[in-house]
C-alpha cells in the first residue's frame, strides 16, 4: 500500500512540475512572438545573450512541460526544470521589472 501511495505521489508531483514548466514558458513565448519590444533593456536595446538564454529556458519549459524526455544525457540536463526555470525567471525579471 505504501509503495502505491509513494508512486502516485511522485506521479502527481511530476505532473505538477510539468504543468508549472509549461505555464511559465507560455507567456514568455507569447511576449517574444507578439511584442518583443517589451524585452528591451534600459538603453532601448536588446541584450542578445540574455534573449538567447531566455529562449533556451522557454524551450526547456515547453519540452519538459509536454512530457518529452530526451535520450541523450546533455539534452536531459539542458532541458530540465533545474536549468529552464531560472532562465525563465530571468526572462520575467527583464520583462516585468526593467
Amino acid at each position: 500500500m505504501a509503495v502505491v501511495m509513494t508512486t502516485s505521489m511522485r506521479l502527481t508531483v511530476h505532473r505538477l512540475i510539468m504543468a508549472v514548466s509549461f505555464l511559465l514558458a507560455l507567456p514568455l513565448a507569447a511576449i517574444m512572438l507578439i511584442h518583443p519590444a517589451l524585452m528591451l533593456d534600459q538603453h532601448g536595446q536588446y541584450n542578445h545573450r540574455m534573449i538567447m538564454l531566455i529562449m533556451l529556458g522557454i524551450s526547456g519549459g515547453f519540452i519538459y512541460g509536454v512530457g518529452f524526455v530526451p535520450r541523450f544525457w546533455l539534452w536531459k540536463w539542458l532541458f530540465s526544470p533545474v536549468i529552464a526555470w531560472p532562465l525563465m525567471l530571468l526572462g520575467y525579471y527583464i520583462w516585468l521589472l526593467q
